[in-house]
């Protein structure tokens, strides 16, 4: 009974990091497009950052302008911000990266294909 316990505490824990790493990762996104952090130093900052939805993308027009924030109230505890421009890239960023993981999941599906019958590729018939 504890060892289950113990299992299901462990792969709670490596979902978990699974999670961080992801929202790290779009994080790093983020800021190679062009976004802008601002951290959440005053309480009323943290106030504004948890009236947002968090890990979400929400559009606002200030000052005739739309600007796109980006709460994330657990990872940095900060709003990354940033106008169309930035956004578009980061979504030309996402694009490239979900395509590149596609070709990689094709590459590996056929190497495994591959190893069709018998270890591999059939030869020519006198072999």
């Amino acid at each position: 009974m504890k060892a289950t316990a113990a299992l299901c505490t462990v792969a709670a824990c490596l979902a978990l990091t699974g999670c961080t790493s992801t929202i790290e990762s779009r994080e790093n996104m983020l800021v190679a497009a062009g976004f802008r952090i601002r951290p959440a130093d005053t309480p009323g900052m943290r106030a504004s950052i948890e009236a947002l939805p968090p890990n979400r993308f929400v559009r606002r027009i200030i000052n005739g302008n739309v600007v796109y924030l980006y709460a994330d109230p657990t990872v940095c505890r900060c709003v990354f911000y940033g106008d169309q421009t930035a956004y578009g890239t980061y979504q030309r960023m996402v694009f490239e990266q979900n395509l590149a993981d596609q070709q990689q999941m094709t590459a590996m599906m056929n190497r495994q294909a591959a190893w069709g019958r018998y270890w591999g590729r059939p030869g020519p018939f006198w072999y």
